[in-house]
């Protein structure tokens, strides 16, 4: 067996875990020796739990030992994982990039940690994020700056960057991210794996720390399709603890990749004949990276070569769809965040009298730049005077991009489109520029406004050899359409066989 295990899939580790072929212990020991590795250089992690996870899969090799029917086991029993550092671990550090929970410890568990502990997953870690989520680059952590493994001199993408680089520098077989404005896929894009946002209410958010309610959904970040639908699988369903949560059943989404095999009975044929595909006009925009838009024409020719029927489709409010995101984030932050006040738990400032002065203090001390801008931000859209013209408009806005959602998947099944208009930037490229940096969101955030599903899947990369993503966008709760489309295309393409080379660069 090779000492390479840590490159290995979900579902390729879990058939040799069961054919008795490698321990989970191996597997673990060896993904955790390929963080000592390479860490050091891709900065995916802020904190690990080493003595955990290899407790984790000393427990999963029993149970595999004593399985009458190891098939029957659950897919991820024994599978290193990674876990974004905003969702609760018990136990472990939950900083959410910020020095405000610098030395927070978390005293219980978030719902979808809890599913993936009964699924038998051993939790590696917690990766890096851009401070509270919020970003697009990992550069707003106070700690860290993570960097891409494609090119150490470039952006991860954000605010999931931490977890989608240790995917992508396998040290780590799969991770969990969080989604409010495109956090998942455009670093899923940049980094050239599978990024999935479910649709809002799939995936409990009890355990999640709140950036903005309304938006907030947690996701997967995978080596591929199947990998995906995998870990989705394990943390979607109904959660009584989460008010948003909806009850609906969760359909079967690794049966839903095979409805894409071929009927001819080839090796690895798929096909997508009769889904429909639509193809918005206003997700081509002028300033686009002209590798990205031939990557994604590409990709959209290839859905039609596997029998997809692809139609121009309109999505007319989409300009107006950074401006709302951009009142209702930020005013969303604004409330979530007063939280953090050195009463009751994290930072305190040790030098405040009074406790105004405390306030003051300890939050011009514990947060950063960026989280300070949105607050800012959020605070002023919500303000007397200033309510009904920026915030109450905005709500009203985001009603009409959800009804041209609404409206265009009367026509289509599945909506194929680019994730990010650029490839990964510089760091510090876009360290002085917002605008710039919320402009990298401009193909992502309406889904999320929309409440509805969608994924980024490798589908090239630009002329310096970094990836690109199409991103596959589904109605609420259309998880298993686009899991197919996805896995249809993966299998026709072989851009996830290319793998970044972390030591050489």
């Amino acid at each position: 067996m090779s000492d390479e295990l840590f490159r290995l899939t979900i579902h390729e580790a879990a058939a040799l875990l069961r054919q008795r072929e490698i321990s989970s212990v191996e597997l673990t020991q060896a993904v955790l020796e390929r963080i000592v590795a390479v860490d050091n250089a891709v900065k995916a992690y802020l904190s690990l739990m080493p003595e955990a996870a290899l407790e984790s899969a000393a427990e999963a090799d029993r149970r595999l030992a004593a399985a009458d029917d190891p098939a029957s086991l659950p897919p991820l029993l024994g599978i290193p994982l990674a876990i974004k550092d905003v969702i609760q671990v018990a136990g472990a550090p939950t900083t959410c990039g910020s020095k405000m929970l610098e030395d927070f410890v978390a005293p219980y568990e978030a719902t979808v940690i809890g599913k993936l502990r009964r699924a038998g997953a051993v939790l590696l870690g917690k990766t890096n994020t851009d401070e509270f989520a919020m970003g697009s680059s990992t550069e707003n952590s106070a700690f860290v700056t993570t960097r891409n493994p494609w090119d150490l001199s470039r952006v991860p993408g954000g605010s999931s960057g931490g977890s989608a680089a240790a995917v992508a520098a396998d040290e780590c077989l799969a991770a969990l991210g969080s989604d409010t404005g495109g956090s998942v896929r455009q670093p899923a894009s940049l980094c050239g794996v599978v990024g999935i946002k479910p649709t809002y209410g799939r995936v409990s958010r009890y355990g999640l720390t709140a950036f903005a309610s309304s938006l907030d959904q947690i996701g997967c970040l995978a080596k591929d399709v199947t990998d995906a639908a995998i870990l989705l699988q394990a943390i979607a369903g109904h959660d009584p603890l989460d008010s948003t949560s909806m009850d609906a059943a969760v359909p079967d989404y690794v049966a839903a990749l095979g409805l894409a095999r071929s009927e001819t009975g080839q090796s690895g044929g798929v096909e997508l004949h009769g889904l429909r595909v639509g193809v918005p006009r206003e997700y081509f925009i002028d300033g686009m990276q002209p590798a990205v838009q031939q990557a994604v024409t590409a990709a959209i020719d290839t859905l039609a070569a596997l029998g997809a029927q692809v139609q121009e489709i309109s999505l007319p409010h989409t300009q107006y769809a950074l401006p709302v995101y951009y009142l209702i984030a930020p005013a969303e932050a604004s409330a979530n965040l007063a939280r953090y006040d050195g009463v009751r738990y994290g930072l305190r400032h040790p030098d405040a009298q009074t406790m105004w002065e405390g306030f003051k203090l300890t939050r011009g001390a514990g947060f950063g730049p960026e989280v300070k801008r949105r607050i800012m931000l959020g605070a002023y859209a919500l303000s007397a005077g200033y309510y009904d013209a920026y915030y109450l408009k905005a709500q009203q806005v985001r009603t009409l991009l959800k009804r041209d959602f609404d409206l265009a998947f009367q026509q289509v099944d599945v909506i194929a489109c680019p994730v990010s208009p650029t490839t990964a930037f510089q760091v510090g490229e876009k360290a002085d520029d917002p605008m710039s940096m919320y402009l990298a969101d401009v193909f992502t955030l309406s889904l999320n406004l929309a409440g509805n599903c969608g994924l980024s899947v490798p589908c090239g990369f630009d002329p310096q050899g970094l990836p690109i993503g199409l991103q596959l966008i589904g109605p609420a709760f259309g998880e298993s359409t686009i899991l197919r489309a996805a896995y249809a295309y993966e299998q026709a393409t072989d851009w996830r066989a290319r793998r970044p080379v972390i030591g050489e660069q």
